[in-house]
């Protein structure tokens, strides 16, 4: 049977280098599959990793009725044997329903890649479906790492390195980035005491093991 799958982690866990090796196996093995992004660091209509791979994409917007365009590729004779959906945070609660009715009314399968939560720790709306309605929800075994050296488990924005936790809940940025608006991923420890790697450089914290209070 068909599934609707959602792997998910932090910022800098491997999701998108996942999804393009997951497309990849899929297309190695002869099977025709659709690709769906929103609002890649790359731009518009692209899905691309940290590690350099990049591929065209299907841009989600908030008009596009996923099922729909599906059912219209299929209506003129397109064959698709899966889905790969991208920065699924970013989909729409609506889009996720209309993951689920590409899985169960058209038994294809949806492999879909995100965040679970924002940087206020609050979950992404199109996660929180993907909760609710996936055959499975899997955490992505490839660990991001807090600067401390712990498992990053939250991502936070900073303001020229110092955290902040207020603003719209979607501001594109990397983990890379040297804007001054970008995003550091930390353990739970450290998110909460807003603990950046440039405020502990500052402190003179040092990585593990930590024994500070």
């Amino acid at each position: 049977m068909a599934e609707l799958i959602y792997y998910c982690g932090t910022m800098d866990s491997g999701k998108s280098t996942l999804a393009l090796q997951t497309a990849h196996n899929h297309q190695s093995r002869g099977r025709k599959g659709l690709i769906f992004t929103n609002r890649d660091r790359a731009g518009r209509g692209l899905i691309s990793s940290r590690l350099g791979l990049q591929s065209q994409a299907i841009e989600v917007d908030s008009e596009l009725d996923i099922h729909k365009f599906v059912v219209e590729k299929l209506s003129n004779g397109e064959r698709i044997d899966f889905v790969i959906c991208d920065e699924a945070q970013f989909y729409t609660a609506l889009h996720i329903e209309e993951l689920a009715k590409i899985v169960d009314g058209l038994s294809i399968d949806v492999f879909a890649f995100g965040i679970l939560t924002d940087f206020r720790t609050a979950l992404f709306p199109g996660s929180a479906r993907l909760v609710e309605l996936a055959d499975r929800v899997q955490t992505l075994q490839v660990e991001a790492l807090c600067w401390c050296g712990a498992r990053a488990t939250h991502n936070a924005r900073t303001a020229g390195g110092v955290m902040v936790t207020e603003g719209e809940q979607v501001v594109v940025g990397d983990v890379s980035s040297a804007a001054e608006i970008g995003y550091e991923v930390l353990c739970r420890r450290h998110h909460m005491r807003r603990v950046t790697s440039r405020a502990s450089r500052s402190a003179g914290l040092e990585p593990l093991p930590f024994t500070q209070e």
